[in-house]
């Protein structure tokens, strides 16, 4: 997955809590075998005044000019701006990759859905978590859509925000997967070498584990 360090992006503001998974990528876009081409369908159902499926052309469908995706400088942003419990319902990854796809590379809300949190985190996102007073003051700053910019930096797990600057908790763990753009499969292949080392060791104890043992020598 693609590094993240520092990222610096319009905000898109979703002022509205429990915003699920199925409204993030409705459920008929699950039949696709790909993890990329989400990005047209993000919040599909608000998106269009029509209804889609995968291999529904978007230049056939007409956009709704109420859904804040469609509106500049919304319709460029990167950093997107919730309520509590995003991403909450079901563990389709999809949602994620919807998001992704869409560009956006950096939530903040005051709590997520604990699967999609771990899927943000294992496609390159960052899900800032901030104290419910925190991100009404950020609302408050988009009223009047106003168009704001949030500089993020992973490493020193700052956000700044026109003349604001928060700091937010980030696991080590979390922050160095993102900095160096390894998810749980990368971070397990980093230790090949002593994973074969120990199935060798192990067989050598254990034979009969790895089925090593002839029938004529027994245990």
């Amino acid at each position: 997955m693609q590094p993240l360090t520092q990222h610096r992006g319009i905000v898109i503001p979703f002022n509205r809590a429990n915003i699920d998974t199925d409204v993030l990528l409705p459920k008929q876009y699950l039949k696709s075998l790909e993890s990329f081409g989400f990005g047209d369908f993000l919040l599909d159902d608000e998106r269009y005044l029509d209804p889609g499926e995968v291999d529904t052309p978007i230049s056939d469908r007409r956009r709704n000019p109420a859904c804040i995706l469609n509106q500049i400088p919304y319709s460029a942003g990167t950093v997107l701006l919730a309520q509590a419990n995003f991403g909450c319902g079901s563990s389709r990854e999809h949602a994620v990759w919807a998001l992704r796809d869409f560009g956006v590379r950096v939530m903040i809300a005051p709590s997520y859905g604990d699967i999609f949190s771990n899927n943000s985190f294992n496609n390159g996102m960052l899900p800032i978590v901030l104290p419910q007073a925190d991100i009404d003051v950020l609302f408050k700053m988009l009223e009047g859509g106003a168009r704001l910019e949030a500089q993020i930096n992973v490493a020193a797990r700052t956000l700044v925000v026109g003349d604001v600057r928060w700091t937010f908790e980030l696991e080590e763990g979390r922050r160095q997967s993102l900095m160096q753009g390894l998810d749980e499969i990368a971070q397990t292949l980093l230790q090949s070498e002593r994973i074969k080392a120990y199935e060798f060791n192990r067989g050598a104890r254990a034979p009969w584990v790895f089925g090593r043992v002839t029938p004529d020598k027994g245990f």
